[in-house]
């Protein structure tokens, strides 16, 4: 047996791996379906005067993506295992505030993007927080497509805030009746690694940290691209996900072991047996 299969083997004994298995979409609901409620442990309510940044843009969905089932089907198997998941994030600080989770993945096509979204749904309809979903993907962003948004309803997003287009407030967009906050990703970003390694992403990441409870960061997937490592600071825990059956134990191995031991909540093995 492989270290590496060792390492996940280990980490889903000791509950920091979370397996998760796509349902077909014949065993989804539609949107809107009742959001069932489960017991966990009480959660602390946030300070009352925590400064808002209000978004100046909501958007009504015309068509979300199947693979949000925490949207589509509270109730199916997918959704309850990313309450799960949520659950074990609520309780992770221990004393050390766990404000914003970087998701994140070896390569392409490993459902990153896709968890980002639920883990936030589930944040924000099972707790009631107020939880903004960024996508710093600025290479290839898919959360706007994922939320049913297009043209006009995309507006400003993270790249103009960066570069000076925007205020925050005018690149946040309140997705109904998710209750989730969403930063876009936005266009035009023709050097994505340079935009997120000025000041003024920090300062954005602290902007968001004053206003919401959680702040769930896509990024894009870490090998061999160098945005990883500049956003890594900026976040208080890292979420990995991988496919079972496609991503590589090698890959797993390499990019665990340039991110910081520290930061690693868990890992998501996505569409498992």
């Amino acid at each position: 047996m492989s270290r590496m299969q060792n390492i996940l083997d280990k980490a889903e004994r000791d509950g920091a791996v979370l397996r998760i298995r796509q349902l077909p979409d014949q065993e989804m609901a539609t949107v809107g379906a009742a959001v069932t409620t489960i017991d966990t442990p009480s959660v602390p309510p946030i300070a009352d005067d925590t400064p808002v940044h209000t978004p100046v843009r909501a958007a009504s969905p015309r068509r979300i993506d199947r693979a949000l089932v925490a949207a589509h089907s509270p109730d199916a198997l997918t959704a309850r295992q990313y309450r799960s998941l949520c659950s074990r994030i609520m309780h992770a600080d221990q004393g050390t505030p766990v404000k914003v989770i970087m998701i994140t993945s070896p390569s392409h096509g490993e459902g990153k993007s896709v968890t980002a979204a639920n883990l936030a749904l589930t944040i924000a309809r099972e707790y009631q927080r107020p939880t903004c979903l960024v996508d710093a993907n600025l290479r290839t962003p898919r959360l706007h497509e994922m939320f049913g948004l297009d043209g006009a309803d995309v507006g400003p997003g993270l790249v103009d805030v960066l570069a000076g287009r925007a205020t925050l407030a005018q690149a946040l967009t309140i997705i109904e009746p998710a209750g989730v906050t969403l930063l876009p990703a936005g266009g035009g970003a023709e050097h994505p690694a340079e935009l997120l390694s000025t000041p003024m992403m920090r300062r954005t990441i602290d902007q968001l940290r004053a206003q919401f409870d959680r702040i769930i960061i896509d990024t894009p997937a870490a090998l061999p691209i160098v945005d990883l490592g500049l956003l890594e600071p900026l976040a208080d825990r890292i979420v990995l996900v991988v496919r079972a059956g496609v991503t590589s134990k090698a890959s797993i191995q390499d990019l665990m072991s340039s991110i910081d031991a520290q930061r690693l909540l868990g890992v998501v093995l996505n569409e498992a047996a």
